[in-house]
């Protein structure tokens, strides 16, 4: 005969309490987090679905009239003009460039900075400061400082050279016009080889220094070390470096708008997005390519969260 106990605990109200207390200790947990989680669906999510929608509208201010569905269209002008398409070419070359410079400038200057020296925390905080310069002053630095025909820094250089060897006539190169591109390209370098230092320096803090040591030992010179060991290391960084680079150059605006305006085929994705918006007015055609250029971002994004997760396995694992 069953106990009046195992009764009370079988009953079904006493099954449901349990549930009912893990469901509430989990909205506890969840509850603080919600207003943040509201304000970033209010400012990231809400802006991109009334871009996404606009994509497939018919609209031109200077037509307010004639605004309606427009299907595909807006995408197929995107991928059929031609200056879009001169805007992706050059946002590719735009993006490799400094990606790869960038890296093999941070690459050498982490080697450097690994090894052990007097005042080397100095020299890293003084290494990193480009990265933190705000963008529009680091172009604005690069244009007149640096580039300016007449008192910039580059032709002050060479001017005081030429004299060092007794010529009157230094060149004075036009450096924006001569290499409008690559005066960008520089200009952006500068600033992200830091950002490629720390994530290769952080990487090169991270090997196992006992293997290195047992590799010296055996007889191998600097250059077999760094090409069998270091660099097969480093892989999973220069991976991310390079994605995480390539997230935010490909939408990199201040640096054209404020070195070249845009001129001399230096017009990205971003900036002929501003020109299609503010310029022709044109909100369908220009939503539709800023979800364009949304969607390679997410999918460069992808890559990059995949390789950071597989590095914390990594790390996980040891």
């Amino acid at each position: 005969m069953t106990s009046v106990a195992e009764k009370t605990t079988s009953s079904p109200g006493t099954e449901a309490r349990p549930a009912r207390t893990a469901r509430s200790i989990a909205w506890a947990r969840r509850a603080p987090l919600m207003p943040a989680l509201i304000f970033m669906i209010i400012v990231t999510q809400l802006p991109f679905v009334a871009t996404l929608v606009i994509s497939f509208m018919d609209w031109n201010a200077y037509y307010p009239d004639e605004i309606g569905f427009a299907g595909f269209d807006n995408f197929k002008r995107v991928f059929t003009d031609v200056n879009m398409r001169d805007a992706v070419l050059t946002t590719i070359y735009l993006t490799a460039g400094v990606v790869i410079i960038s890296l093999l400038l941070g690459l050498g200057i982490a080697l450097l900075l690994d090894r052990k020296f007097s005042g080397r925390g100095f020299v890293r905080t003084m290494m990193i400061a480009p990265f933190l310069v705000v963008p529009v002053a680091a172009a604005l630095l690069w244009k007149h400082a640096l580039y300016n025909p007449e008192y910039g820094l580059f032709n002050g250089a060479i001017t005081w050279v030429w004299k060092l060897f007794g010529s009157d006539n230094p060149p004075q190169p036009d450096w924006i016009s001569n290499m409008p591109l690559w005066a960008v390209i520089f200009a952006l370098v500068w600033q992200w080889t830091p950002f490629m230092m720390l994530i290769l320096l952080a990487g090169l803090q991270g090997r196992p220094l006992d293997v290195v040591e047992a590799a010296r030992i055996d007889g191998a010179n600097s250059w077999q070390i760094f090409r069998s060991m270091t660099l097969p290391h480093l892989r999973q960084y220069l991976e991310l470096g390079a994605l995480l680079g390539s997230i935010y150059i490909v939408q990199n605006f201040d640096a054209v708008f404020t070195i070249t305006s845009g001129g001399l085929g230096t017009a990205n994705l971003p900036y002929t997005i501003y020109q299609i918006f503010y310029q022709a007015h044109d909100y369908g055609r220009a939503s539709a390519a800023a979800v364009i250029v949304v969607l390679g971002t997410i999918i460069i994004a992808t890559f990059a969260l995949r390789t950071v997760s597989s590095l914390f396995k990594q790390e996980a694992n040891r």
